[in-house]
């Protein structure tokens, strides 16, 4: 018991061991997910975040020098969260349809996450006041981009355009797959359901295809 209660102490004077640096950190982008999520970007500020997470603002501020900052870690860490669930699950794809296929159903279970829906609201209700959120949505979408693009140079198809083209190709197909479910996802028509979306990403892959082929 002493043994526990010893190693459950703060740590008083000096720098704090990396893990509780971790710690810490890991707190404040959950609280400020959690905050940004549901108030908006606007509503939300640096000193709620350090009062609901019980840190000091200077703490706060060592970590992540503005608002904007955080909002970037909190969209990086839950970008890397969702990257990693869709790359546990894929498989060595076998041919470009199959691979365009699984792409595009773990595209749409990411984008339809209630998480990613409430990010994009966020940056369309307030990207004219604060274009810093524009431009984090936009670095996360040109990562997403470049691993579709990546992707098609694996197959002969792909690989015989230039690298230009297949930015150009895999910018296409994202728009193509995710716009219309995120939309009605959004209250702008009818969502679908589970039958819906997988006729949808495979009806996208085969459009895709027609005009890539061509």
């Amino acid at each position: 018991m002493a043994e526990a209660a010893t190693a459950l102490k703060p740590r008083h004077g000096g720098r704090p061991s990396r893990e509780e640096s971790g710690r810490t950190e890991g707190r404040i982008l959950d609280v400020a997910r959690s905050l940004f999520f549901r108030q908006g970007f606007a509503a939300t500020s640096m000193e709620q975040v350090a009062a609901v997470a019980h840190i000091s603002k200077r703490t706060l501020y060592a970590r992540f020098r503005d608002k904007a900052a955080l909002f970037r870690g909190v969209v990086d860490r839950q970008v890397g969260t969702w990257r990693g669930s869709f790359e546990a699950g894929a498989k060595p794809p076998e041919s470009l349809p199959a691979a365009l296929l699984e792409a595009a159903h773990g595209i749409l279970h990411v984008a339809l996450e209630s998480e990613a829906l409430a990010l994009h609201r966020i940056v369309v209700a307030e990207a004219e006041r604060f274009p810093e959120l524009a431009r984090t949505l936009a670095a996360t979408s040109t990562a997403g981009i470049e691993w579709l693009a990546s992707l098609l140079a694996r197959f002969p198809e792909g690989a015989r355009l230039s690298p230009a083209q297949r930015l150009f190709a895999a910018e296409q197909f994202l728009l193509l797959v995710v716009s219309g479910p995120r939309r009605r996802a959004l209250g702008l028509g009818r969502p679908f359901d589970r039958a819906g979306l997988a006729s949808w990403a495979e009806r996208s892959v085969e459009l895709f295809l027609d005009g890539f082929r061509g």
